[in-house]
């Protein structure tokens, strides 16, 4: 079956990027000139998904906004003859058809993936955390879909992480069964490095069977009365494979300060119009 729906969990406070989030979703801080759920939202098109199931929270209408028709901001545009502008409106409110969902209280990832059960119903979909920004060819959810074609069970996306890291990701038991990709014995949610199965992380693409509703009823909260996806994936092991799939490609993690000012550094020289000017700038800096 193909894969035609995503959700994207956009509920969060964002309080790491405080106080620039204080008024404004995290979601729609711009790395280079656009807001971080927009490349999420642009790898699943390139993915072929079709639909997009947002879950957001109060004081997120601004996504709503960014992904709508904009009349006056177009009738502008065109009557200033800034067609480039025109082109590039009228393309983002037409990426994909989207529904958002509010999530009346933040209760964790695993708790945000299943308001969007009703909208998803009875077929295989993608998640997509838009803290992560995957530079990849082909996208990383592609990547994760072709394994599901081939395998047709959960795939999540694993990548190496140091000591640090283990603090950070939830942490799988891998059992390897190709170059890139694994199926996953056993997983823990941010263990550390004493208790850590591997050096392999979980980050934020996957692609769920639609059995991981139930189990994420199944779910019991953590310690912060939250449902983590990590535990009902766990459960998940107890029905049916899962696989990992070892990325080829980069990622930022945007979550994080410094993981978001590299981003903006490294897909800014990628953009011709910023290159040279940027790695000039760069070049000038004197860094003590």
């Amino acid at each position: 079956m193909k894969i035609r729906k995503a959700v994207i969990p956009a509920a969060g406070f964002g309080t790491r990027f405080l106080p620039a989030t204080k008024a404004q979703p995290k979601e729609m801080l711009s790395v280079v000139d656009k807001p971080l759920i927009q490349y999420s939202v642009e790898e699943a098109v390139q993915s072929g998904i079709e639909s997009i199931a947002v879950i957001t929270s109060r004081g997120k209408a601004l996504m709503e906004d960014h992904f709508d028709g904009s009349p006056e901001l177009e009738q502008f545009l065109e009557g200033k003859g800034k067609l480039d502008f025109l082109e590039e409106v009228r393309r983002i409110s037409n990426l994909a058809e989207f529904c958002f969902i509010r999530q009346k209280k933040a209760l964790g990832l695993g708790h945000a993936i299943l308001m969007g059960e009703d909208y998803v119903g009875q077929e295989p979909f993608a998640a997509l955390l838009p803290d992560d920004i995957f530079d990849c060819s082909p996208p990383c959810l592609k990547q994760l879909i072709d394994v599901y074609t081939e395998f047709k069970g959960t795939v999540i996306v694993l990548g190496r992480v140091n000591e640090e890291g283990t603090k950070k990701y939830g942490i799988v038991k891998p059992k390897q069964i190709s170059e890139k990709v694994f199926q996953i014995e056993d997983m823990a949610e941010k263990p550390g490095p004493e208790k850590a199965f591997s050096d392999m992380g979980i980050f934020g693409r996957y692609v769920f069977h639609p059995d991981i509703f139930a189990a994420i009823k199944r779910t019991a909260p953590d310690q912060k009365g939250e449902i983590q996806i990590t535990d009902a994936i766990k459960l998940l092991l107890e029905t049916q494979p899962v696989y990992g799939y070892l990325f080829e490609g980069k990622r930022y993690d945007c979550g994080d300060k410094l993981g978001f000012i590299e981003a903006t550094v490294e897909l800014a020289l990628k953009r011709p119009e910023f290159s040279q000017a940027l790695q000039e700038f760069l070049k000038s800096l004197s860094i003590k």
